[in-house]
């Protein structure tokens, strides 16, 4: 099946790890010349130069604080420069929380606030105009299960990840004149350096093996039993960054192995 990618342009935040780094690297298998940013600037160039040497392609790679005020227009000043312009933008930035609504500060609401959401507001804002030059484009968001079936250690991420939800709609709704799509992907369980970290942590002092706490998360949570690998999900978001998804407008897609208990 074609996608009809080659020769796009991609950026991807929080790009240089976990899913962002595997739907670089999905979208660079298509011939799509790829920009990741993330904090850790010398990582991003590293995994660039990777991508370039294995897929044959332009590739940029540059640090990024995208929960900070400039950053969106600092981002896309460098892939104009770089690209001459922007097809395709995936919020992919973000990160877990752990604490409770009672004791949380407003310190840490709104970082969360920032990265999530403001982020995604602010890279929109900034991408919109370059991809109405190249006559639409596409924006892609993660955002997670727990914006509707929350967890409970982290309301912050829960109310964040559904904050982001629907800023995706309206957004989709306000950029569909121009052929931009706008959707948005909720993951499940994604097997990212994050959860083998966390679970590295909670089995210390145990006598379960980081794999053995990991495989029980997932049997106890998904009727399919497993994680899905970055990769896997990644595969997913480059089919809705294709021309095979033109229909695909405003919508909210679940990724997830069956772990969403209820229908929408």
């Amino acid at each position: 099946m074609d996608l009809q990618l080659k020769g796009k342009v991609a950026l991807i935040t929080g790009g240089t790890v976990g899913i962002g780094l595997a739907v670089a690297r999905g979208l660079a298998k298509e011939g799509v010349k790829v920009a990741i940013c993330g904090r850790d600037g010398e990582r991003a160039q590293r995994e660039a130069t990777a991508i370039k040497a294995e897929f044959g392609i332009d590739a940029l790679g540059f640090a990024s604080d995208v929960s900070k005020v400039g950053a969106a227009e600092a981002a896309m000043a460098a892939v104009e420069q770089a690209f001459g312009g922007l097809d395709i933008l995936v919020n992919n930035a973000g990160t877990g929380s752990s604490e409770t609504i009672l004791e949380a500060s407003d310190e840490r609401w709104q970082q969360y606030w920032d990265l999530h959401v403001m982020a995604a507001v602010r890279f929109s804002r900034a991408a919109a105009p370059l991809m109405i030059k190249r006559g639409g484009g596409v924006i892609l968001a993660t955002a997670s299960i727990c914006a509707k079936q929350p967890l409970f250690y982290e309301p912050i991420y829960n109310t964040t990840k559904a904050a982001l939800v629907m800023f995706n709609k309206c957004l989709a709704n306000e950029l569909i004149p121009h052929n931009i799509r706008v959707n948005t992907i909720n993951p499940g369980l994604i097997l990212t350096p994050d959860w083998k970290k966390t679970a590295g942590i909670l089995t210390q002092g145990t006598d379960t093996t980081v794999d053995q706490y990991l495989d029980n998360i997932a049997k106890e949570n998904t009727p399919i039993g497993r994680f899905a690998s970055p990769e896997e999900l990644a595969d997913f978001y480059v089919f809705m960054c294709s021309a095979r998804s033109t229909y695909c407008v405003g919508s909210t897609y679940y990724v997830d192995g069956g772990w969403l208990k209820t229908i929408e």
